[in-house]
């Protein structure tokens, strides 16, 4: 049955290990084949290793089989402030503000780089305007000058100013504003939250354009699905356009 294919060789880079980053993980389609190994890079957990508490996710009855019943072979690095190299490609880590263990990445490749702040805690309301606009050290180094930066933008001030101050994310706002600091050339806002609807999403991605340090950046976009951008270009248009 597989004798027509070649083994493959892969990596997965985790920032962090709530569900909704890692429960994608048991349904990857070349993880079901026996000639598959997938190297996976997380941060590492009080709770145990990296594969031992994954090992505790990937098993009834929160999954129908255990972790070691999936027919590929997955090996767990862990990361904290590292690089890694995978043949012309350099992925960097930092450590980065959020509720529990979590890593960015920077990728660089073909003299490009993409920085990934998937999830990233803003400072919260009510502190002094310094500590505000306050960017955490790893997370500069990570968007140094990055082509593309894709950073949580979840929020809007007022809900962040309500209940979810602490929920580990960021407005877009302060989304735009790392990217400034940092020299990024283009920000794609990221990780919506999922009470939003399109127009809110739309509203969100005005409201970054219009924020401080916006007119620093090539460009500002939201994250959609089927969206691609050449790293190397200017997006020269969104699906549907």
């Amino acid at each position: 049955m597989f004798g027509d294919r070649k083994p493959m060789k892969l990596n997965a880079f985790l920032t962090h290990l709530h569900w909704d980053h890692v429960m994608g993980l048991p349904f990857f389609g070349p993880a079901l084949r026996p000639d598959t190994l997938l190297e996976v890079y997380g941060p590492p957990q009080e709770e145990g290793t990296l594969q031992e508490v994954m090992t505790h996710v990937v098993k009834p009855p929160f999954f129908p089989v255990h972790m070691h019943e999936l027919e590929g072979s997955m090996v767990f690095r862990e990361l904290a402030d590292d690089k890694v190299v995978i043949g012309s490609t350099m992925v960097r880590s930092r450590m980065v503000p959020h509720v529990g263990t979590t890593l960015g990445f920077r990728i660089e490749a073909g003299g490009h780089s993409l920085a990934y702040i998937s999830d990233h805690q803003a400072p919260e309301i009510g502190v002094s305007p310094q500590k505000r606009g306050h960017v955490a050290e790893g997370v500069l180094e990570l968007c140094d000058g990055v082509d593309v930066l894709i950073h949580d933008g979840q929020y809007t001030k007022q809900e962040f100013a309500t209940v979810k101050g602490t929920w580990g994310h960021s407005t877009v706002d302060y989304a735009v504003h790392v990217a400034a600091e940092a020299g990024a050339r283009r920000l794609v806002i990221f990780h919506h939250d999922p009470a939003h609807n399109d127009a809110e999403v739309d509203e969100l991605l005005e409201i970054a354009m219009s924020s401080p340090g916006a007119d620093r950046l090539d460009s500002v976009l939201a994250a959609e699905e089927g969206m691609t951008l050449d790293v190397g270009l200017l997006p020269t248009g969104l699906p549907g356009e």
